[in-house]
């Protein structure tokens, strides 16, 4: 071999070498760095304490989204007073505290303000929109809500951070004097709130106004919104005048370790963040994740290498042992009598007393055992007493319970109407406890900002949905009992079932039938599934939408408007039957009536804008809600979505210019057009288009739209009768049905509320967005 091919083996080796070192050093390092931080760390900055895995510096933090910058500044009066400020990452999120044991994070996020009419309003205010990046760490929806205060303001929050999906909501306060405003109270006058939905970490807070506060101007030039920790703001009339003063508010975090579940990270033994032997992992509950807590008896920082010590229960002053015998063991402590005493130590049992020396004579073990047989008796006696009161106040709590949310109303009415109420029942508390295994995680169905539905089992094997809410005005119990009288007597096939009720909980449990197959929006939106919902089970679900709603609006004793009519409150069950849910905003109006002002309540890109503006609330509202659901269903698009132009943001907007301009085609599901129904779908879009005129008074009756609709299926089952019969001809083909409705009853779930006085069950039982 020659000495120069000898030269470059040579080299080539020694790269090796050195790359192969380079390599170990590198996953030394990175081992070293993720079991422990480097102990020098400054874990203060300012009053913040930076508990690890967050940390000012590398190596003292567990990856860069737990880094906190800290700023140092001077006094403008005091050079030498150095001030240090702790921000999130290398941005301008000031964070007030940082806690290991919830896996929460405090910041200040800034308000947003709009004061149209103020002549230094570029110089003075902060602007109408603000957009913030909280990158890894989403938004915490149960502590947080977006507020709008002002009496001609719209706030609105917007993110795109939500399940990959476009999301826009906010609400309307509106007022034309301080009069009647309630301090503490955020109900749309004066100042209105609405609740986040889980996921949120970009997001876009802005504010404007409707009529540029020229109405409101002396008592209220400008309009604020913001983002903020519910308990940490109350609602006062003087920040009508004096928000411009505030600069931010207190907003809580979520943060979690990584994207991966606590059983994935156990996996990687060096990466699982959870280093304390005593310490447990919990899945995250806002997004993926996961998060470390000492074990039950233990304290300290999980994410540390024995960062977990031993809590000693005998030093605390809370434990149960009597004087003197209390045992501390790793985890947990124990009560025992000292040498010399006799007794189980405990508090509440046979406490210690000294040794009692062995009577000489048969008389002393009497006594003895006559002490002892009555101390037993009385501790037994005891604790049957104790048992006995706490089960009879337990009771006593039903009871007033029930009579608070008008459990003898029920059941005086149910006596009173007999068998026309049967199918009514009011269930126990201890009834739906046993359905839902004591509402066990594992039965939750959705949460919301309101509360949760758990499915249940009843002792006949029924499946059913159990909504269990967390507010609930008592000043509405009356209202609440007459609807759900009215709509437990409502029996129709495309409208889901209210079963009952149970009132024996601080709020009221309402009970449904169980619907298996999801929400319309589901199989609209969801890409898997659209493609498998063909034109003719459309039109299906179409007809058997429209029916249910004509039979509210005209066939009911009193007439219902749903008022919150979209594709999310329309469930499916396997056979893609139609069941119209969520009752929770919907309205009864008599019979001498045609409108009804009210509340302005639905959800954004479905709600009547005639409504909107004016306050008032007519059965064609619910036709109006009713046209955007056909426009999904042809379309396959979303209500309200930014990927179109902003023009036409707003799908009816966008779906009605598309037809006028003739380029319905341009917009359909490609999957449901064919050579066989182009005529039917040129009719279900017509029919949606005068469903989505602007004017009310211009737009079909649901009755109307339910008959077009009917006819049009019938044409689908029976082509050869299109050349003898017109839509308005098929009501005397001998197989066309009439519309005698009958209907159940609807989940209920609702959206943010924008101004005016709530409906009856909204306003009882504030509902979960899952709507089952």
């Amino acid at each position: 071999m020659s000495s120069s091919l000898q030269t470059v083996l040579l080299q080539q080796e020694v790269v090796v070498k050195l790359l192969l070192g380079a390599l170990i050093i590198s996953i030394a390092t990175f081992v070293a760095a993720t079991a422990k931080p480097n102990s020098s760390c400054n874990r203060i900055c300012g009053s913040l304490e930076i508990p690890y895995p967050f940390g000012t510096s590398e190596d003292c933090y567990l990856d860069s989204s737990f880094l906190i910058t800290c700023n140092s500044s001077s006094s403008s009066f005091n050079s030498e007073t150095i001030t240090h400020t702790p921000f999130l990452r290398l941005g301008n999120i000031k964070v007030l505290n940082i806690s290991l044991v919830d896996g929460e994070l405090r910041v200040l996020i800034p308000i947003v303000i709009d004061c149209p009419l103020e002549s230094n309003y570029n110089s003075k205010n902060r602007g109408n929109k603000s957009w913030t990046k909280l990158r890894e760490f989403p938004i915490s929806y149960t502590k947080n809500v977006l507020i709008a205060v002002g009496c001609d303001t719209l706030g609105l929050i917007t993110s795109s951070a939500s399940s990959n999906n476009n999301y826009t909501t906010g609400c309307v306060s509106r007022c034309y004097s301080i009069k009647g405003m309630v301090n503490n109270s955020c109900s749309g006058i004066g100042c209105c709130q609405t609740p986040i939905p889980d996921g949120i970490k970009d997001f876009t807070v802005s504010v404007e106004s409707l009529k540029n506060h020229s109405k409101v101007r002396k008592f209220n030039p400008c309009g604020f919104a913001f983002v903020v920790e519910e308990k940490e703001y109350k609602f006062s009339t003087l920040d009508l005048q004096n928000m411009q003063n505030k600069i931010a508010f207190p907003l809580v975090l979520d943060w979690t370790i990584g994207n991966k579940t606590c059983k994935v990270a156990k996996k990687n033994t060096t990466g699982y963040a959870c280093k304390a032997a005593n310490s447990e992992c919990y899945n995250s509950t806002n997004g993926p994740g996961y998060r470390c807590n000492c074990s039950i008896g233990y304290y300290g920082n999980p994410y540390l290498s024995g960062g977990c010590i031993d809590i000693d229960e005998c030093q605390a002053r809370n434990h149960e042992c009597a004087h003197n015998a209390c045992v501390n063991h790793p985890g947990s402590y124990n009560c025992s009598c000292p040498k010399g005493y006799q007794g189980d130590g405990w508090r509440n049992g046979t406490s210690c007393v000294p040794d009692i020396p062995k009577p000489s004579n048969s008389k002393h073990i009497i006594i003895a055992l006559c002490i002892s047989i009555s101390l037993l008796i009385l501790l037994l006696g005891g604790s049957s007493v104790l048992l006995g009161l706490k089960r009879r106040k337990l009771i006593k709590l039903q009871e007033k319970y029930f009579q608070q949310n008008g459990g003898l109303m029920l059941q005086e009415h149910i006596l009173n109407h007999g068998r026309s109420m049967e199918t009514t029942k009011i269930f126990s508390n201890d009834e739906l406890k046993k359905a839902t295994n004591n509402y066990d995680e594992s039965k939750v169905l959705g949460k919301g900002g309101y509360g949760t539905v758990y499915k249940g089992v009843l002792p006949d094997k029924k499946e059913v949905a159990i909504k269990k809410s967390k507010i609930c005005d008592k000043s509405q119990i009356e209202q609440f009992i007459n609807e759900v009288i009215l709509l437990t007597q409502i029996n129709h096939r495309n409208v889901v079932k209210l079963i009952g009720c149970c009132l024996e909980t601080e709020v009221p449990l309402l009970v449904y039938e169980f619907i298996t197959n999801g929400t319309l929006s589901d199989h609209i939106h969801d890409i898997s599934r659209a493609s498998s919902l063909s034109w003719e089970k459309r039109l299906k679900i179409a007809t058997e939408t429209a029916r249910a709603l004509a039979y509210l609006h005209s066939e009911t004793s009193m007439p219902i408007i749903h008022r919150d009519v979209k594709s999310t409150n329309i469930l499916l069950d396997d056979n893609h039957t139609a069941k119209v849910a969520d009752f929770g905003a919907s309205r009864l109006i008599a019979l001498d009536q045609t409108e009804i002002t009210t509340l302005v309540q639905g959800t954004l890109g479905y709600l009547d804008p005639e409504y909107f503006q004016t306050g008032q609330l007519t059965e064609k509202s619910d036709v109006y809600s009713f046209g955007v659901v056909l426009a999904e269903l042809l379309t396959g698009e979303e209500a309200i979505s930014t990927n179109r132009p902003e023009t036409y943001k707003n799908l009816s907007m966008y779906f009605v210019s598309a037809v006028k301009e003739d380029r319905l085609f341009d917009i359909l599901e490609d999957h449901i057009v064919n050579e066989g129904n182009i005529e039917p779908l040129k009719e279900v879009a017509n029919i949606a288009k005068g469903c989505l005129r602007l004017r009310g008074e211009d737009r079909p009756t649901m009755m109307e739209v339910a008959t077009e609709l009917e006819g049009l299926r019938i044409m689908e089952k029976h082509p050869w009768e299109k050349d003898n019969q017109t839509i308005e001809g098929m009501e005397y083909l001998p197989d066309t049905p009439t519309l005698p409705f009958n209907i159940d009853n609807g989940a209920s779930s609702s959206v943010s509320a924008v101004s005016g006085h709530d409906s009856m069950i909204n306003q009882l039982l504030k509902p979960v967005d899952d709507g089952r």
